[in-house]
C-alpha cells in the first residue's frame, strides 16, 4: 500500500515538473510572443475583414463574364441627324423639377473613347485629382497644358419631346456651352420665363446646318423659342407618362472604377511610343467632339513621378 502511494506521488510531481518545462519552453518561444502581440492588437485595434469590399469584388468578377444588354441609344438620346428644322419641347426633369438641365463631365482627352468622370457619381476621380496636382505650386507651362488636356469637359443633357415623334417618348438632347448659355438667358428673361411649364410652356425650333468645325464639316444647331405658349400635350395621361418615364444618361454609360481610371491615366502618361498617344478633343459648340491626335508628353519621367507621388500619398493616408 505504501509503495503504491509513493508511486502515485512521484507520478503526480513528475507530471508537474514536465508541465513546467513545457510551459517554460512555450513562453520563451518566438511564436508565443507573436501570438500575444496579435491578441493584444485585436483587443485594442481589431483587424476586421472588409466584407463590403469583398462582395463588390465578387460581383465585379461574376458580372465580368456576363454579356451586357446592348443599349439602344436612339431611345435614350436625340440629336438632329440631317440638315433641317425640328420642333422640340423641354420637359421638367424627373431628377430635378426645378432645373431641366443636367451637367455631366466627360474625359475626351485621355483614351480612345469618351470616359464619364467619377465625379458625376459623387466619387473621387484620379484624373481630376492628377490635373489638380499639376496646377498646384508654381506655374509651369507644360504642366498647365497637360492639366487642361486632362480636364473633364461639361456636356448638358435635357429631357425633350420631338414634335412629330411624340410616340417615342422623352429622350435626352445633348448640347454644349453655346446652346446652354442661350437657354439659360431665355429662362432668365421675364418675357419667357419657365418654358418647361406643362400647361403654358413654349416649344423651340431647332435649325441644323452644315458648318466647318475644327476643320471638318458637321451639323451645327441654333435655336429659336416660339412666341406662343401651348400645353405640352392635350392628353393628361401622355403628360403624366412623360414626367415619370425618362432615361438617365448615367445609368446607360459605363462607370469606370477608381483603379480602372488610374490605369487609363498611367497608360496615357507612359505610352509605349509617342505615336500611340491618340486622344479625343472636345469643342465648345453643340456637336460631338472631334477626334484629334496629340503627341505624348515630353517629360515622361516627371509626369510619371508626379503620378506615383500622388497615388502613393493617397494610399498612405
Amino acid at each position: 500500500m505504501m509503495n503504491l502511494l509513493i508511486h502515485k506521488w512521484n507520478t503526480f510531481h513528475g507530471w508537474r515538473r514536465r508541465r513546467k518545462l513545457i510551459l517554460k519552453k512555450v513562453w520563451q518561444s518566438e511564436k508565443f510572443f507573436v501570438y500575444c502581440n496579435y491578441y493584444k492588437q485585436q483587443k485594442t485595434n481589431p483587424i476586421i475583414m472588409d466584407l463590403s469590399a469583398i462582395k463588390s469584388k465578387l460581383n465585379a468578377l461574376q458580372s465580368a463574364g456576363q454579356k451586357k444588354e446592348k443599349v439602344d441609344y436612339t431611345k435614350v438620346l436625340w440629336k438632329p441627324k440631317s440638315v433641317g428644322k425640328y420642333q422640340i419641347r423641354f420637359i421638367p426633369s424627373i431628377l430635378d423639377k426645378k432645373n431641366p438641365f443636367r451637367e455631366v463631365f466627360i474625359h475626351y482627352s485621355i483614351g480612345k473613347f469618351p470616359i464619364y468622370a467619377l465625379t458625376n457619381w459623387g466619387e473621387v476621380d484620379p484624373i481630376v485629382e492628377f490635373a489638380k496636382k499639376l496646377r498646384a505650386g508654381e506655374y509651369d507651362k507644360e504642366n498647365s497644358a497637360l492639366a487642361k488636356k486632362l480636364d473633364s469637359k461639361v456636356r448638358i443633357f435635357a429631357p425633350v419631346i420631338v414634335r412629330g415623334e411624340e410616340e417615342k417618348g422623352v429622350r435626352l438632347w445633348e448640347f454644349g456651352k453655346e446652346i446652354y448659355t442661350q437657354l439659360l438667358g431665355i429662362a432668365a428673361d421675364d418675357d419667357y420665363g419657365d418654358f418647361t411649364d406643362i400647361n403654358e410652356g413654349r416649344d423651340f425650333t431647332i435649325e441644323a446646318v452644315m458648318a466647318d468645325q475644327m476643320g471638318r464639316q458637321s451639323i451645327k444647331c441654333s435655336l429659336r423659342i416660339k412666341p406662343k405658349t401651348t400645353p405640352a400635350s392635350p392628353d393628361a395621361n401622355v403628360i403624366e407618362k412623360w414626367l415619370v418615364e425618362q432615361p438617365d444618361i448615367l445609368s446607360v454609360q459605363r462607370k469606370y472604377s477608381f483603379e480602372d481610371l488610374k490605369g487609363v491615366l498611367e497608360n496615357f502618361l507612359n505610352p509605349e511610343t509617342e505615336e500611340e498617344a491618340v486622344t479625343t478633343a472636345t469643342v465648345d459648340d453643340d456637336e460631338e467632339p472631334a477626334t484629334k491626335n496629340y503627341s505624348a508628353p515630353k517629360a515622361k519621367t516627371t509626369k510619371a513621378g508626379q503620378f506615383e507621388d500622388l497615388f502613393n500619398d493617397e494610399e498612405t493616408k
